[in-house]
């Protein structure tokens, strides 16, 4: 298995008592699979994206990716396993705007004090459709064109699993489709791992299994579902919510 949640808890404490985050999350994420997860308003779907890759320390619970377990690293190695074996892309793409495209995929190596090799910077735009843009800073890139920049700088060391988080929540609907595109690509043609938190029943569908969650539990699984059934089952739990 690529990601292993086990009995995954977070609360926060905050002025109006403890916030239950995550309340005992258990699945698994297969190693070339694709999963969404959805659910309402505050049902904890960032903070288990979060928790699985190792952004934030669970309560209680084991995150285990590629074999390790998160809770058994120090801080240097648990930086060091998101840096090479964790890949992250946000809604707002956080690319660095003085940098090209090309620099921005290499940034990653170059804090980590190695040098990028430029034939494997260049394929990995390529990868993402943009051989052409790899001296283009992000004010010169459509969003679209930024959020692929994002997602080929994730991918650059070849991580065991990509988390997304909103990766179309910022992008017009012909941009979204296109990174949706790319994303079902890097499963199916790369054997890629791919979890990915939305809003959006369309994207979703594109996943092979969408979990999801109310109150930071699972409450359902839904599997090779088209975008209607994901966006029927998540009104009837925004609901009985």
């Amino acid at each position: 298995m690529a990601v292993e949640l086990d009995d995954l808890g977070k609360t926060y404490d905050g002025g109006a008592g403890t916030v239950t985050a995550l309340g005992g999350v258990t699945t698994s994420f297969g190693d070339g699979t694709f999963t969404a997860v959805m659910g309402p308003s505050g049902s904890g779907k960032s903070t288990l994206l979060h928790c699985a890759a190792g952004l934030e320390t669970p309560t209680t619970g084991q995150v285990t990716i590629a074999g390790t377990r998160l809770r058994d690293l120090g801080e240097t190695a648990l930086t060091r396993l998101r840096r090479d074996r964790i890949g992250f892309v946000f809604q707002e793409f956080n690319l660095v705007s003085s940098l090209t495209a090309a620099q921005n995929v290499a940034l990653p190596v170059r804090l980590a004090g190695r040098k990028a090799d430029g034939s494997a910077v260049r394929s990995a735009l390529a990868a993402v459709g943009l051989a052409d843009r790899a001296g283009h800073r992000p004010r010169e890139l459509s969003g679209g064109q930024q959020q692929r920049v994002a997602i080929a700088r994730a991918l650059f060391t070849r991580p065991a699993v990509l988390f997304a988080d909103e990766p179309t929540g910022a992008l017009d609907s012909r941009s979204s489709q296109q990174v949706m595109t790319l994303l079902r690509e890097l499963v199916d043609g790369h054997g890629r791992t791919v979890v990915m938190v939305t809003h959006d029943p369309v994207a979703a569908a594109v996943a092979d299994r969408v979990v999801l969650l109310v109150d930071g539990r699972i409450a359902d699984e839904l599997t090779g579902a088209d975008a209607a059934s994901v966006a029927d089952r998540m009104t009837v739990l925004e609901r009985s919510c």
